[in-house]
């Protein structure tokens, strides 16, 4: 069936919230509009000429990418700049973009566990928190006849999650008693007659970041005119998110196999090393951060990781690092490629569940500015 832009950035942002980026993440929609048909989506890591190109060529409606391509407020939209340039050609060609960045190495199931998953780093846990999310309980009231039809729709609007298990309530029956007035428009009873009604108390839980919308689905379900249902604060449940992972390989490697296992992994021509002054002969505990991560290298240290792998470290701050003892492998920016592929399965997983017809392909080209000699 044909698809809305919205409808799969919905989708989209039930496995990667916007609200799990970093303050300040210029994460969503950069532009364009999501209010239209969609037909071809593609998968980049960056917005560069060459991506925009493809992306014309491909006759894209939505590009999907890792880095937001508007990080800092432009001053001038004019097309004798070559960043500016690609917003044009982007506006001219309809090409929605759509960025996911600090999230995207949040989530679970995201590019930093991915990360571990290709280097066989097991047992993990994130670096350093980053989000609390506090559960609550939903109590509603509804006829009995209605209580099926209620617990779908509080499952589909994402309540009832705990765990390894999806739709979990709880339902105990009783009597509901009202009397409605002059004003009311009763589905059940008359003006100024008392009435009862069997009823069930549906429970269920969800996060706090889902409420409106599991309040919204209680209310387009419910068959009552004034629904009745309590919210509580459950002080006993939360969501810890963070990001940044730290795990262990089943097997001690030396420290010169596991670069080498980094290079392979990541086909990289070459990367750089800081290798503590006390030499360190074995690799097993990992720590890992993709993008710039070197300001959390003291988790790294903290989490008695021998290696952490980030990219981008700076001159000074190697320095620092090379006195904890810990190996630091910086294998560049470019391998948040490894974003393109797992992303287009995703994509496709959506789209054989929802019946979507839509294309997805993955970026082919190269936007990694270094070469190494």
């Amino acid at each position: 069936m044909p698809m809305q832009g919205n409808e799969f950035i919905q989708r989209f942002k039930r496995y990667c919230p916007e609200w799990l980026a970093e303050e300040g993440d210029p994460v969503g929609l950069h532009i364009g509009t999501l209010n239209k048909e969609v037909k071809r989506i593609m998968m980049s890591l960056d917005v560069r000429p060459v991506v925009v190109e493809e992306a014309i060529a491909k006759k894209i409606d939505l590009l999907i990418v890792k880095h937001p391509p508007i990080f800092r407020p432009i001053s001038r939209l004019t097309t004798d700049e070559v960043q500016t340039k690609m917003y044009a050609e982007l506006i001219k060609h309809d090409i929605a973009v759509y960025a996911a960045h600090t999230n995207m190495d949040i989530i679970p199931n995201g590019l930093n566990d991915w990360f571990c998953e290709a280097l066989d780093v097991f047992d993990t846990e994130y670096l350093i928190q980053t989000h609390i999310v506090q559960m609550k309980k939903l109590a509603v009231y509804v006829p009995q006849t209605d209580a099926k039809k209620m617990r779908l729709a509080l499952a589909e609007a994402g309540a009832g999650e705990q765990g390894n298990y999806q739709a979990t309530s709880f339902t105990v029956n009783g009597t509901g008693r009202f009397t409605p007035n002059e004003q009311a428009m009763p589905t059940i009873g008359s003006p100024n007659v008392p009435e009862q009604v069997q009823e069930s108390k549906v429970e269920v839980i969800f996060p706090e970041t889902r409420q409106s919308e599991v309040i919204a689905a209680l209310l387009a379900a419910h068959p009552y005119e004034e629904p009745a249902y309590d919210i509580y604060r459950l002080d006993n449940l939360s969501e810890k998110f963070g990001i940044g992972r730290v795990g262990n390989l089943k097997e001690e490697l030396s420290t010169e196999d596991f670069i080498a296992k980094v290079k392979k992994v990541f086909s990289l021509e070459g990367l750089r090393v800081v290798y503590p002054h006390a030499a360190k002969e074995t690799i097993k505990r990992v720590a890992i951060c993709g993008g710039s991560g070197e300001k959390f290298y003291p988790h790294a240290v903290a989490a008695q990781a021998d290696v952490y792998i980030t990219g981008d470290v700076y001159y000074h701050t190697a320095h620092d690092m090379q006195e904890t003892g810990m190996v630091v492998i910086d294998p560049g920016h470019y391998i948040e490629s490894l974003c393109k592929e797992k992303m287009v399965a995703l994509f496709n997983q959506w789209k054989n569940e929802e019946g979507w017809d839509v294309e997805i392909f993955s970026s082919d080209v190269s936007t990694n500015p270094f070469s190494f000699k």
